[in-house]
């Protein structure tokens, strides 16, 4: 869908920034555009955000705290239901702006609002559960705890999932009895401007704020003294940067980072299942633009030849690279050119480092495709560990294909890179599986099965991945603070 094919309604009628209820001018009079990245073709220009428009919305949301902190935990239930409500009416037209700013498939994104609505009526539901316990100190005194939101937090938010990353993680930190602050994505800003639309009048003004800017606006929040808590869904390097600058306030952070995640098969295993869960949980929908893709496969010797032949024959009949916004498409594009740049690089240096090379590896030479960012579902087989595709993130369509017969050496080479972040096990032995569940330094372990969350499943990484647990109740415990009461009794 090229710009001037665009329905009416789809695209955000403000492009303003959004805080203190009220939409306000980038106050340096700074837009910048954004792209289709499926025709590298502009859609619109969005507002930047300076550490001047920072300091105005985290002030309006320090405003806004001590009403909402006070407000009964299921009227702020009863809003973020409604939240929930609004973004399922409008789910269809969301996916569509994400597929137009973001290149991912309109019809995996159409999910992506549902999810998101899922999350809201979860904490939703958790509002009344923030609960603090009494403490035994023996006769003449009573103790217990509460626990305390802890003020005006920040959440910047990834490209990949712009819409539903913005929407659920003000789920929990809201049902807390904080106020929030959104950063949107720099590649793909329009749907946090549509959400803002959409939601922003359902909370007290001050209670939610969308802001859009690039990293002057990240390193601000992060450095406001008036933001208690600064979350990030992206990459290592940002990641770092984001702590680094919230340490010189003793701020604490939530980080849901990079991913190098592996695939474990075993003899045993399923072979039509596990052929469809490699190709699976590699998430090609969205061109490997997924933190949680099991980039790394490593099939048991016994296995080896016929799943990849297998994997090879199956993936290109299953995903294509088409344009985002046709429901038929099953790949989208990459967000940007550089990207595809990113993408292309790792292709170069696995071809100089001896991998071979099974199918895909270059752009799609279809005519419809060639203004875009798009290319082919990659595979790399007679992979080492001391590669670089081994032991980088791409972010993108590329597996790795390692092969094992020793099992101690397999999980040397596993747990050797520096993420930590998901892992997915496949073996039809029970005491197999959950001794490799053990085994595996991640975060998050599927057992034959891949990329599939659930709402109340802690979802986070060790190592190189990240800091703390979302999309459970352990999430809203991260927005609060405990404090203990002491009484002494006459």
């Amino acid at each position: 869908m090229r710009a001037h094919e665009i329905p009416a309604g789809i695209l955000p009628t403000h492009r303003q920034l959004f805080y203190g209820g009220a939409w306000h001018e980038p106050l340096a009079g700074v837009y910048a555009p954004t792209i289709n990245p499926a025709y590298d073709e502009r859609l619109a220009d969005t507002p930047v955000a300076d550490a001047r428009d920072v300091d105005a919305a985290v002030r309006a949301a320090q405003v806004a705290f001590p009403a909402w902190a006070a407000t009964l935990p299921r009227e702020r239930g009863r809003m973020l239901r409604q939240a929930a409500d609004i973004l399922r009416a409008h789910a269809q037209e969301l996916a569509l702006l994400d597929a137009l700013n973001n290149g991912n498939p309109v019809s995996i994104l159409a999910k992506d609002a549902d999810f998101a609505a899922d999350s809201l009526e979860y904490f939703a539901g958790l509002a009344t559960e923030v609960k603090g316990e009494t403490l035994p100190m023996g006769p003449g005194y009573l103790d217990y705890t509460v626990r305390e939101p802890l003020g005006v937090v920040a959440r910047i938010v990834a490209y990949n999932h712009p819409l539903m990353f913005a929407a659920m993680r003000l789920a929990a930190p809201l049902a807390a009895g904080n106020t929030v602050v959104v950063k949107s994505p720099d590649q793909a800003p329009l749907s946090i401007i549509r959400l803002a639309e959409l939601i922003g009048h359902v909370f007290p003004k001050g209670v939610v704020n969308f802001l859009c800017g690039s990293r002057e606006c990240g390193q601000a929040l992060a450095e406001h003294p008036l933001v208690r808590k600064i979350t990030l869904i992206g990459g290592v390097p940002t990641g770092k940067s984001v702590m680094k600058t919230a340490a010189d306030g003793l701020k604490p952070v939530l980080l849901e980072l990079g991913g190098k995640n592996a695939l474990v098969a075993y003899p045993d295993a399923d072979l039509d299942k596990l052929v469809d869960g490699i190709v699976g949980g590699m998430n090609f929908t969205w061109s490997g633009q997924s933190c949680g893709s099991t980039s790394r496969v490593f099939l048991h010797e016994s296995i080896h030849d016929e799943v990849l032949a297998r994997v090879a024959e199956l993936l290109p009949r299953r995903h294509r690279p088409g344009i985002p916004t046709d429901p038929a498409t099953t790949m989208g594009s990459l967000v940007s050119r550089a990207q595809l740049e990113k993408v292309q690089g790792f292709v170069r240096s696995a071809l100089d480092e001896g991998a071979r090379l099974v199918t895909g590896g270059r752009q799609p030479e279809d005519p419809a495709l060639r203004d875009g960012f798009f290319f082919e579902p990659t595979i790399f087989a007679d992979m080492r560990p001391d590669m670089r595709l081994a032991r980088e993130e791409v972010f993108g369509p590329i597996m790795s294909v390692f092969r094992w017969s020793d099992e101690d050496a397999l999980w040397t080479d596993v747990n050797a890179v520096d993420f930590g972040l998901t892992g997915s096990i496949w073996t039809r032995d029970l005491d197999t599986a959950h001794r490799a569940a053990r085994r595996i330094h991640t975060g998050y372990v599927w057992i034959n099965n891949t990329s599939q969350h659930f709402i109340g499943a802690p979802f986070g990484g060790v190592k190189q991945s990240g800091i703390g647990r979302e999309e459970c109740f352990e999430e809203l415990l991260e927005f609060t603070y405990t404090k203990n009461v002491n009484l002494k009794l006459n």
